[in-house]
């Protein structure tokens, strides 16, 4: 696995040796930020980036190297946040990046921190876990009004967006699909505290 453009293109990340931690492929990551960079007006520069299911952290770490200012990392597993943290590390980034200890189904409220614009949710496939960690993302108002959600998941599976976000595209990569989404109905709440 490698950072793909950017700042810290071509640098190596640490992967998982086992198969508990499922990290998007070099591929595939390129795939999404092109569609970023080209389809969505380069939602990444200057983003506050939520990454749920970080999992080894590519995701996020990607949007830094391409000019992001900062990146949350959600993840539950202690493997996957000792990878997430000597990437971090490696690169030299702690100073924009946080790593919550969380399980991403379940996250609380965003206060005192500001909320974010573009999300990244890469859950285990097949379990309906975006739907809930998504839920909860804007119950706790994590999320600008005008985020940018994007969900992988295995190519399959359909109703991956729970009430309050609409699709704006599904892509098909082999079997995996990623959704890009937004929320379908403006809300006072959804910014979070001013």
């Amino acid at each position: 696995m490698r950072i793909i453009a950017g700042r810290f293109k071509g640098r190596t990340l640490q992967a998982p040796s086992g198969l508990e931690t499922r990290p998007t492929s070099d591929r595939l990551r390129e795939a999404l930020f092109n569609v970023l960079a080209h389809g969505y007006g380069d939602p990444i520069t200057d983003a506050r980036v939520l990454d749920l299911f970080a999992g080894t952290g590519a995701l996020g770490l990607e949007a830094l190297s391409r000019g992001a200012t900062f990146v949350q990392f959600v993840e539950e597993a202690a493997a996957a946040r000792g990878l997430i943290k000597a990437n971090v590390e490696m690169l030299g980034v702690a100073g924009i990046t946080k790593v919550y200890r969380r399980d991403a189904t379940y996250m609380g409220p965003v206060a005192p921190a500001e909320p974010f614009s573009l999300v990244f949710c890469d859950p285990p496939y097949g379990k309906g876990l975006a739907a809930l960690a998504l839920a909860s993302a804007l119950k706790g108002g994590w999320l600008t009004s005008d985020a940018l959600v994007i969900v992988e998941e295995r190519a399959d599976q359909n109703d991956i967006l729970p009430t309050g976000f609409e699709t704006i595209e599904e892509r098909l990569y082999g079997e995996t699909k990623l959704v890009f989404a937004r929320l379908s109905r403006p809300s006072d709440t959804i910014d979070g505290p001013n």
